[in-house]
């Protein structure tokens, strides 16, 4: 079943058989979501795992506005920053102060440095401002339309443009650069 409605019918009629399914299509989009977030294997898992504690929990709240998959995100993403948040002693972070968390955190063992090149994109998208870090993987990775992008960073549609616009530059100029 790749249909979210009808995924989201099947969550209201058998909810177990329901979220079984939407772990089985979400839980590795939402793991490297997250994972690109805090760095770390271990706290992308705590982190996924909460995420869908969450979605189970808020499940009755989802309203339809928006696609199933970027209230999903947008889920994940507020887990992530609340991760990032204990990690720097606060209880959460806003999309601002999510720069300067990511770059003191070092990946963990699962990383493979060999690859020059994924190591130097992976820099780049750290050095990024946290919103269009967020608006760079959302496209990019993830594949999501700018308008579910908004609805996850909580901006614009055109907002999500410029910082996926921005980002991609920086990130195309970092490449380019002799900087490893």
């Amino acid at each position: 079943m790749t249909d979210d409605n009808q995924m989201i019918s099947l969550i209201r009629e058998n909810a177990e058989r329901g979220f079984r399914i939407l772990m089985a299509k979400y839980k590795e989009p939402v793991y490297w979501h997250i994972r690109r977030l805090v760095v770390n294997h271990a706290d992308a898992q705590d982190a996924t795992q909460e995420t869908f504690v969450r979605i189970f929990r808020s499940f009755g709240q989802y309203s339809g506005e928006g696609t199933f998959k970027s209230w999903i995100f947008r889920i994940a993403t507020n887990e992530a920053l609340r991760l990032l948040g204990r990690n720097q002693g606060k209880t959460t972070l806003t999309l601002d102060e999510t720069a300067p968390a990511i770059l003191t955190m070092k990946a963990d063992d699962y990383f493979d440095y060999g690859d020059v090149e994924a190591v130097k994109l992976q820099k780049a998208i750290l050095a990024l401002p946290a919103k269009q870090q967020l608006a760079f993987n959302l496209r990019y990775y993830d594949d999501l339309s700018y308008k579910e992008i908004s609805a996850v960073i909580g901006s614009t549609e055109t907002s999500a443009k410029a910082n996926y616009h921005f980002a991609k530059e920086k990130i195309i100029k970092y490449m380019n650069s002799n900087e490893i």
